[in-house]
């Protein structure tokens, strides 16, 4: 019966995002492919205003680098196993060297610190660790099972590939992971609507994501005090963002990819962080024209840079 009921709902999820490609805006696609115009490298969009469906498709499927993102189906891979009682979200884990990736906080731990995995998982989602992330990964059960759940409800493009049997020429191509605009935020919208393992596990992952210190890019050009979950995503030829903003007069939820980037450069003015900070703020001042909203001067030597 469980297994029927999860069956009826990704199929009325699936017919759901079928029926709201009838609801393109088509006012705001042209304003994002006028903003995306001369982007040295491959760029996808995909937007939804969840009030009313309406919707920016722009290689909405296409295949692109996770790179970061990928943290996001790690921890619900992860929560799919504390769901299942396998783990426990509060239980003290164990550090050992032969844990390290990098020389993050994480990775920085004398062998043997003892740190609970909620905490690991923080540093996961809040400040993109790495060490960290590979650590959550390997709890999930591998790989392997993070892509099982995946496909179990209904992502056909989302996968882990680093230290994944069989996904070594995915891996080779895409790196971590593999994801594409559509999916990544729809992923982040069943978080917030409680859909994604349970209600519970959801509120869980979705406050995470409300921590994000990698906040240089997206979300310096919305309003402090204006909430919001989101994950971003780096390396030398792919920068990427998926959020979901509680906007005063209605959510919506944005993902912006980009591959084959031909500035690889880590500085600010990078082309992927400010075609993802020009993206931000078209979208912002579209859906809220009465409150506008511009960073204070100088305010970008401040930002953290999702530099990772």
């Amino acid at each position: 019966m469980k297994n029927l009921l999860a069956g009826l709902l990704l199929l009325l999820w699936c017919c759901n995002l079928q029926a709201q490609k009838l609801k393109t805006d088509q006012k705001l696609t042209a304003q994002i492919q006028t903003a995306i115009q001369g982007f040295r490298g491959d760029v996808g969009v995909y937007v939804r205003y969840l009030r009313t469906n309406q919707m920016v498709e722009i290689q909405a499927d296409t295949v692109f680098p996770t790179a970061s993102l990928v943290k996001v189906p790690i921890q619900c891979g992860l929560f799919d196993r504390i769901e299942k009682g396998e783990l426990q979200y509060s239980a003290t884990l164990t550090y050992k060297d032969s844990l390290k990736y990098d020389d993050g906080i994480t990775g920085s731990l004398k062998d043997g610190t003892k740190i609970s995995l909620s905490t690991v998982v923080m540093l996961m989602e809040t400040i993109s660790d790495n060490t960290a992330s590979l650590w959550c990964q390997a709890l999930a059960g591998g790989g392997k099972n993070i892509n099982d759940w995946l496909a179990k409800n209904g992502f056909v493009h989302t996968r882990v590939n680093s230290r994944t049997p069989g996904r070594e020429a995915n891996r080779t191509r895409y790196g971590w992971g593999q994801t594409s605009p559509r999916e990544m935020a729809e992923l982040l919208t069943m978080l917030g609507q409680g859909r994604a393992v349970s209600a519970v596990a959801s509120d869980r992952m979705y406050r995470n994501l409300g921590r994000q210190y990698w906040d240089g890019e997206a979300l310096s050009q919305l309003p402090p005090d204006v909430k919001v979950a989101t994950k971003n995503g780096a390396v030398n030829r792919s920068r990427s963002e998926v959020v979901l903003v509680h906007a005063p007069h209605g959510d919506y939820v944005f993902c912006v990819i980009t591959k084959n980037n031909q500035d690889e450069s880590w500085t600010s003015d990078n082309e992927g962080f400010a075609l993802l900070r020009k993206i931000s703020k078209l979208l912002w001042d579209y859906y809220e024209p009465k409150r506008p909203y511009t960073p204070p001067a100088g305010s970008q030597k401040l930002y953290q840079e999702a530099v990772e």
